[in-house]
C-alpha cells in the first residue's frame, strides 16, 4: 500500500468529534481525527514498513504520525532517526505515545532515553521517562541495572517538583511503573512516592490536577498487579 492510499484511508476514518478531542489535548492541524482502534485493520494489512512510516511521520499530520509509529520498524531506526522523530513531536501524545513507544522496542532504547532525560527540554525529557515506563512494563527485570533504576528514582525525588508539567507527569508515572512492574525496587519506589507526595500539574486554561504515585501504586497492588508486564507495547 502506497503513501497516497494510506493518507486517503486515514482521512476516510476521521471523525469530527475525535478531531476535537485531539485538538483539546494539544494536537493541531493538519489532522483527520482517527480513533486509534480504527487504525488496526489498516496496520494489519501493512505490518512493518519503515520507509512508509518515515513518509507518514514527515507529513506533520497527527493521525499519519501516530500511524507511522504503529507500522515503524524500531530495529531499523538509528539514534539519529529517533532524534529526528522526537524533534517533530510537538505535543505529549506524540512524544510519549508514539516516539517513546517506538523507541522502547529498539535495542538502543535505554541509551537514547538516557540522553533525552538529560536534555532539559520538556517533551524530550518526558519521552525519555515515558520510554522507561514502556520498557519496565514489558521487558524482564533482568534487563535492567537495579542501581541505575534506583538512581533514577533518587533523581525524581530531587527534581520532580521543579520540572516542566509534561516531564513531571512522566516522572510520576515512572515511580508508579517501578513500584508495580519492577519488583526488585518495589519498596524503594513506594518510599520515593511517599517522599515526593502530591505532584501538582498546572496547565494553561485548565484546572490544575494532582498526581499521587503512592496512591496509584497501592491501587495496583490491591488489584493484584504487582509484577505486571505487558505482552506488547505497540497496538
Amino acid at each position: 500500500m502506497d503513501f497516497e492510499t494510506v493518507m486517503q484511508e486515514l482521512e476516510a476514518l476521521g471523525k469530527e468529534r475525535t478531531k476535537k478531542t485531539y485538538i483539546s489535548n494539544g494536537a493541531h492541524e493538519p489532522l483527520f481525527g482517527v480513533a486509534t482502534g480504527a487504525m488496526k485493520p489498516l496496520a494489519k494489512k501493512i505490518k512493518k514498513n519503515q520507509p512508509l512510516a518515515e513518509q507518514l511521520y514527515a507529513t506533520g499530520n497527527y493521525d499519519a504520525m501516530y500511524f507511522a509509529g504503529i507500522i515503524a520498524d524500531p530495529m531499523a531506526m538509528t539514534e539519529a532517526d529517533f532524534d529526528r522523530w522526537i524533534d517533530g513531536a510537538y505535543f505529549y501524545m506524540l512524544s510519549d505515545y508514539v516516539v517513546a513507544v517506538t523507541l522502547s522496542e529498539a535495542d538502543i532504547a535505554q541509551v537514547v532515553a538516557d540522553k533525552w532525560i538529560a536534555s532539559g527540554e520538556e517533551l524530550i525529557m518526558s519521552a525519555g521517562w515515558s520510554c522507561y515506563c514502556w520498557l519496565l512494563g514489558n521487558r524482564k527485570d533482568g534487563e535492567f541495572d537495579p542501581s541505575k533504576i534506583a538512581s533514577m528514582l533518587d533523581q525524581v525525588e530531587k527534581t520532580i517538583h521543579d520540572s516542566p508539567v509534561r516531564t513531571k507527569s512522566s516522572m510520576n508515572n515512572f515511580v508508579y511503573t517501578v513500584g508495580i512492574s519492577y519488583v526488585p525496587l518495589h519498596d524503594k519506589a513506594v518510599e520515593t512516592a511517599e517522599a515526593v507526595g502530591p505532584v501538582e500539574l498546572k496547565r494553561d486554561n485548565k484546572k490544575s490536577s494532582i498526581l499521587l504515585a503512592s496512591e496509584t501504586i497501592q491501587k495496583g497492588i490491591d488489584r493484584g498487579q504487582l509484577g505486571f508486564k505487558r505482552k506488547y507495547v505497540r497496538c
